[in-house]
C-alpha cells in the first residue's frame, strides 16, 4: 500500500472511532512518506486522545 492509501484508511478508522487502527495506519503512512498529511492527522488524534481519553492513551 502507498502512504496515501494508509492515510485514507486511517481517516476511515478515525471516523468510525477506532482510534488504535487510525493511529496504526497514520504511522504506516508517515513511515513511507514523512511529508504525508498523516503527520498532521496523527498529531491531531494524539491531542484528542490525550485530552478526552487519558485512560486509553499514554504517550
Amino acid at each position: 500500500m502507498t502512504a496515501d492509501e494508509y492515510y485514507r484508511l486511517g481517516n476511515e478508522y478515525r471516523k468510525q472511532g477506532n482510534w488504535q487502527m487510525a493511529l496504526n495506519n497514520y504511522m504506516e503512512a508517515i513511515a513511507l512518506d514523512p511529508e504525508s498529511p498523516a503527520v498532521q492527522a496523527k498529531e491531531m488524534l494524539d491531542q484528542i486522545l490525550s485530552f478526552y481519553h487519558k485512560d486509553y492513551y499514554n504517550p
